[in-house]
C-alpha cells in the first residue's frame, strides 16, 4: 500500500508508488515542453588558413 505524496507541483494528493508530480501535471508539463522544429541556415565549411601540411607530404 502506497502513502498519500505531495505533488510537488501543484501540492495535490498523490496516491503513488514513486514520487513526481501528478498526472494533470504530467500532461501540463508535456503540452508546454514541445516546441516546433525550425530549419537552420549553416554556412559551409571553409578550412582555416593557419593549418600547416604535412612535412612528409610536402618533402622532395
Amino acid at each position: 500500500m502506497t502513502e498519500p505524496l505531495p505533488c510537488p507541483r501543484c501540492g495535490g494528493a498523490l496516491s503513488s508508488a514513486l514520487y513526481g508530480p501528478c498526472p494533470a501535471c504530467r500532461t501540463d508539463l508535456r503540452a508546454r515542453s514541445v516546441r516546433q522544429s525550425e530549419l537552420l541556415e549553416v554556412a559551409a565549411y571553409e578550412p582555416r588558413m593557419n593549418v600547416v601540411p604535412n612535412q612528409v607530404a610536402t618533402k622532395d
